[in-house]
């Protein structure tokens, strides 16, 4: 099995960015974190992060037919942006929307995520955690499709 996880926009600032909110790991810990899941689970996983819009489609676009699962925290584009949405429906790989913060509880704009209208879950607020949980999910679903 193999999945794609995607960072967005600013996840590379992360122990510098508003550590009241994202807290002071950084994003080095986060890939990290993220390795030991998946080698836990005898995942194998590659890690993407851009601050573009585009350079965030062209990678789900060149998904297809390469990998079972992505999770994706599309960070600011959470909010914006259509094309990555339009992106994940036109690749239709499983998808789980991850988020550090609980975007729910942030400012209003924050709030809304088009990512959500695609993703099979949305995991909000539970930090480097909630990349745990999320790749769970996905396993979950993918081991139920075999």
């Amino acid at each position: 099995m193999k999945i794609l996880v995607i960072n967005g926009p600013n996840l590379n600032m992360l122990g510098i960015r508003e550590p009241d909110i994202y807290g002071s790991e950084t994003y080095s810990d986060l890939e990290k974190c993220i390795i030991n899941k998946c080698s836990k689970l005898g995942i194998d996983c590659e890690i993407y992060q851009s601050n573009h819009e585009g350079a965030i489609v062209d990678k789900i676009q060149d998904a297809y037919g390469t990998v079972d699962g992505i999770v994706i925290n599309p960070a600011a584009y959470t909010h914006t942006s259509v094309a990555i949405l339009d992106a994940l429906k036109s690749v239709g790989i499983p998808t789980v929307e991850v988020h550090l913060s609980d975007i729910s509880a942030r400012e209003k704009f924050r709030q809304f995520s088009y990512v959500s209208l695609y993703a099979m879950k949305t995991i909000a607020g539970f930090g480097f955690k909630g990349y745990e949980m999320a790749i769970d999910e996905l396993c979950d679903c993918l081991l139920k499709k075999q």
